[in-house]
């Protein structure tokens, strides 16, 4: 039961005050581990791919061990401290309020402001390379990161936390921040990142179908097209690089009606990736308050499943 009731903890902390700034946060630590493990493997370790599996490894395992042994001996001194110190990895764990309020401020500031003050706002969140984006591109490029990411900071570290509490949700945290730092096919990460890419896949497998189906229920609630996400994400959901990324992309584009994907800059260079959804209309700053609404509908449905199946689970 600690576990069920940190996770609803986490998620309840989350709604109310996001991710503040002046919080320590496990991601950051995970970060810099990277950044100095990368640089001593490249010196001790000819074989690139050898040196990323090391990696890909070391920080999930590390990352599970230690913060299970810091709860243990929390748990040691009191178990109520062992309880609130899980609940706040959850809630670390969780990025509903703050990919909500990213995006809002995306919206804000491309209705108030400037197109270059929307390039840098979306540049926060996104990995591409934003400066040459148009209006319309700023909105793309926020749908397709609060899809993605639904599954990505969501559904997937919610699913490991009421599976395995704080701890597996941290090494699933692990994995996807080391992708996101490593797991590039450009010419530094071609090898050293695969183990990583891969890892990742392997881990979002299972938590970005669920976060699609969930989305699409998400669209039904909040009044988009159930039947076009539905349709959408059964032709497209394969149309991307990654096997996981297109679930909740082809979803959104056809619960909203647009079109999602297609050519963009990478540190300066042009990928030409595939298109996702039919272009029924031009994509619009609304759309994005659209696409939020669903985060928020399909995160409460997220929680209220997860919460049911480890009620069930515990109590028989």
């Amino acid at each position: 039961m600690r576990i069920f009731y940190a996770a609803l903890g986490g998620f309840g902390l989350d709604l109310l005050l996001g991710d503040p700034a002046w919080m320590p946060h496990p991601v950051v630590f995970m970060g810099r581990y990277i950044t100095k493990l990368e640089g001593f493997l490249r010196k001790i370790c000819p074989n690139e791919l050898l040196g990323g599996g090391i990696l890909a490894i070391t920080l999930p395992l590390g990352t599970l061990a230690l913060s299970a042994l810091a709860l243990r001996l929390c748990g040691l001194v009191h178990p109520a401290l062992r309880f609130a110190l899980e609940t706040v990895w959850c809630w670390q764990c969780l990025a509903v309020k703050g990919l909500g309020d990213e995006a809002k401020n995306v919206y804000r500031v491309l209705t108030a402001g400037t197109l270059e003050k929307a390039r840098r706002a979306v540049g926060r969140i996104v990995g591409r390379d934003t400066e040459h984006l148009s209006a319309e591109g700023v909105a793309r490029a926020v749908v397709e990161t609060v899809a993605e990411n639904f599954s990505d900071g969501v559904a997937a570290p919610m699913a490991y936390m009421f599976l395995g509490g704080a701890p597996l949700a941290l090494c699933y945290k692990a994995i996807n921040t080391m992708d996101s730092m490593v797991g590039y096919k450009n010419n530094r990460y071609l090898y050293f990142g695969r183990a990583a890419a891969k890892l990742d896949d392997l881990a979002n497998y299972i938590p970005s179908r669920l976060s699609a189906l969930l989305l699409i229920l998400a669209a039904a609630l909040t009044g988009e097209s159930a039947f076009g996400a539905w349709r959408v994400w059964r032709r497209d959901r394969r149309n991307h690089a990654s096997p996981n990324s297109a679930q909740t992309e082809a979803v959104m584009a056809g619960a909203l009606g647009v079109q999602l994907g297609g050519p963009a800059f990478y540190f300066g260079e042009l990928h030409d990736k595939p298109t996702i959804g039919d272009s029924l209309r031009k994509i619009e700053r609304s759309d994005i308050g659209r696409a939020i609404r669903m985060l928020y509908v399909g995160s409460f449905l997220c929680m209220a499943l997860l919460a049911l199946m480890r009620g069930i689970l515990v109590w028989n």
